[in-house]
């Protein structure tokens, strides 16, 4: 089920000099039920907010009512509205809806979708409350952030996701009608272990058009199918005639360069390189590497993204109810949910499980908003461009689009609360008998919990660098790999040769991956896996 929110009736403009006038507005509904033309006049009180008085820029809206089911559905495909098929999401939604069914798990109120338009799905299970606060959370929150946030910008394809979604998954479709369900599943396998090593986190190789991947994948077939030639596996190759080794080598770094090494996407050199892989294996595994670069800012952006939306249905919620167009019922309601959503356990609570990404986030947008109206002399010492501008969403809109996490915490983290938070810096050495204490609430101190705090964000440090370092493809095609190793912390021996099998399946001979210190570049370890019979 769906409506359009642009056939939603437009709310009379409110005359903002008179807040007694605007409290006689009729509540939008009364109770916990709820309809399709109730859902279409939210939506517009809240549009008008969002983009009236909070100056948010968002992509289309399409808002979908789905059942319990569906949002299970929804958890397996990792919330894309159309997925290929694949074993691992059937397993994923038997877990989840055997947690949920013995009440272990609950659901989330919403997911939402970085496309154009942006598709948010609530549950038809949510009370009317419920749904008005996940479509300012969802449909205007995160869809401000996607749209606007440098990373989202710069990495995704909004307008294309959903057409290459389509394709994906009627390409698939057609792989296993022709090689086979287990010839799919097994290059699919491969590709999905390797998925968090396949994005461009530092090179860019232009903005992806996703739009334009079907018609790329059928020019790319019909030129094989026009330039193939069964007399060419008849030529003999290099060896074969009698070339000298001197003539055949080639300098490492000269082969390095020709092959544009080393390279930090393994899934795109494997693509591109690989040299036992057929061209409907190619294409299985590029399509992996897309759907892993579109999620590959959300794993930047999770504290400012769910912080984003926090504050806006926060403050979105806050409007109506002084507006008079929800009751003081649903205000309570919508409370009790904002304050679990962002409520933080002590170290020592047993429901601890480290920072609450929703209680940091909204936190500091809450703290942006107070430094820029109301600061302390605290405040203009330490952030001096933005305390006491006047303008709060101007400078929240700044901080939305032109930072990720780690840099976001450096910027803005403050003293007051650090101290709110009841932060501190430890040192944990396994060697040492004791815990040092190395940041307290002091200047000095301030900093230092902040510089690292923000390195707990940095995706570089939380996941392994391993990058594409050497190949012969003229002589025994072993695939060279290297980790660099930061703080002495090696590859988990059974993970990484599970994962590195799946690397030497993708490219069909042997892998070497090289264990390098950070700072001395010396290889303190070496794994080897052999190429698949």
């Amino acid at each position: 089920m769906s409506f359009s929110p642009k056939n939603a009736p437009v709310l009379e403009p409110r005359d903002r000099s008179s807040p007694a006038l605007i409290r006689e507005r009729k509540p939008l509904f009364d109770g916990p039920n709820w309809d399709f033309p109730t859902l279409q006049r939210v939506h517009a009180a809240i549009e008008e907010i969002a983009l009236g008085e909070l100056g948010l820029d968002v992509y289309p809206n399409q808002i979908e009512v789905i059942t319990s089911e569906q949002m299970l559905d929804a958890y397996a495909s990792v919330g894309l509205p159309l997925m290929y098929r694949h074993w691992s999401f059937g397993k994923r939604f038997a877990h989840h809806e055997a947690l949920y069914r013995k009440g272990l798990q609950g659901l989330a109120y919403e997911i939402v979708i970085n496309s154009s338009p942006c598709i948010s799905y609530i549950m038809e299970e949510n009370s009317m409350t419920m749904q008005t606060l996940v479509i300012a959370h969802a449909a205007f929150g995160h869809n401000h952030f996607f749209k606007n946030n440098y990373l989202f910008r710069q990495w995704t394809d909004a307008e294309g996701i959903l057409d290459y979604l389509a394709f994906a998954r009627d390409y698939t479709a057609k792989c296993e009608e022709r090689y086979g369900l287990d010839a799919v599943e097994r290059v699919i396998d491969a590709a999905h272990a390797l998925r968090d090593h396949g994005v461009n986190r530092y090179a860019h190789r232009g903005k992806p058009n996703l739009g334009e991947e079907r018609r790329r994948e059928e020019e790319r077939r019909a030129h094989d199918e026009a330039n193939y030639n069964d007399l060419w596996r008849t030529v003999p190759s290099a060896g074969a005639r009698g070339d000298s080794a001197d003539e055949a080598a080639r300098s490492t770094a000269e082969r390095r360069a020709k092959l544009g090494l080393p390279e930090e996407n393994i899934l795109y050199f494997i693509e591109k390189r690989a040299p036992k892989l057929e061209g409907w294996q190619r294409e299985l595994v590029r399509i992996v590497r897309n759907v892993s670069q579109y999620f590959y800012p959300q794993k930047q952006t999770q504290l400012m993204n769910e912080g984003c939306a926090t504050f806006c249905h926060y403050e979105i919620m806050n409007r109506l109810h002084e507006t008079g167009l929800i009751t003081e019922g649903s205000m309570l309601e919508f409370l009790h949910s904002h304050s679990s959503v962002v409520f933080q356990p002590a170290f020592d609570d047993p429901r601890y499980s480290g920072i609450n990404p929703y209680a940091l986030g909204f936190a500091m947008m809450e703290d942006i908003k107070r430094i820029c109206v109301d600061p302390t002399e605290e405040d203009r010492a330490w952030f001096p461009e933005i305390a006491g501008n006047g303008d709060p969403y101007g400078t929240l809109r700044h901080a939305w689009a032109n930072f990720r996490d780690e840099s976001f915490v450096l910027q803005y983290l403050s003293p007051r609360l650090i101290r709110q938070f009841r932060l501190f810096q430890v040192t944990d050495d396994s060697e040492e008998p004791t815990m040092r204490v190395d940041a307290i609430h002091d200047e000095v101190g301030y900093r230092k919990v902040r510089s690292a705090l923000s390195r707990q964000y940095d995706l570089a440090r939380r996941e392994p660098d391993i990058q594409v370092i050497d190949v012969d493809l003229a002589g025994d095609r072993c695939l060279v790999l290297a980790h660099t190793v930061y703080n002495g912390v090696l590859l988990e021996e059974k993970t990484c040769q599970s994962v590195l099998s799946y690397v030497a399946a993708l490219w069909g001979y042997n892998v070497r991956l090289l264990e390098r210190d950070s700072v001395t570049d010396e290889t303190l370890k070496t794994h080897e896996m052999s190429a698949p019979e």
